[in-house]
């Protein structure tokens, strides 16, 4: 069998606060998204840039710390797994791919509960999650 490698390593700024929910069994899960920026001069010498946006989840312990410390525009270094699923709306079969989270850096200091050099968020050390299992998925 041949190696592969699921492995996605961003660095960029929350588009809005995260949304934290609890699944029925009672397993965190943060949903936010974070957009990386790319500039470049064109052929004509003008700076150009690109925003990507890159929908992420976060679950159990990380997801908690996510949903206290992580602020709209705070800047964040993240490394996750790609993962594609699909979900019907109006009858409808949709898919989205997202960012699942297992290490965060927060890294713009605090943003949570107003105190800006408190908790994890004034660490750099990373921030661990477990992979959820399927029974825990809201979806």
């Amino acid at each position: 069998m041949s190696r592969s490698l699921n492995k996605v390593q961003l660095i960029g700024n929350l588009g809005k606060d995260p949304e934290l929910k609890y699944t029925p069994s009672g397993v965190a899960v943060a949903t936010f998204s974070i957009a990386t920026s790319e500039s470049w001069k064109d052929q004509d010498g003008n700076q150009q840039e690109k925003t990507e946006w890159h929908n992420i989840v976060a679950w159990r312990k990380l997801a908690e710390i996510c949903g206290e410390y992580l602020k709209k525009g705070k800047k964040v270094y993240l490394e996750g797994k790609l993962q594609t699923r699909n979900y019907e709306k109006d009858g409808i079969k949709r898919y989205i791919t997202e960012i699942v989270a297992d290490q965060l850096i927060m890294l713009d200091g605090g943003g949570g509960k107003g105190n800006s050099n408190s908790g994890p968020a004034a660490e750099s050390t990373p921030v661990h999650s477990d992979a959820p299992k399927d029974d825990d998925l809201p979806f």
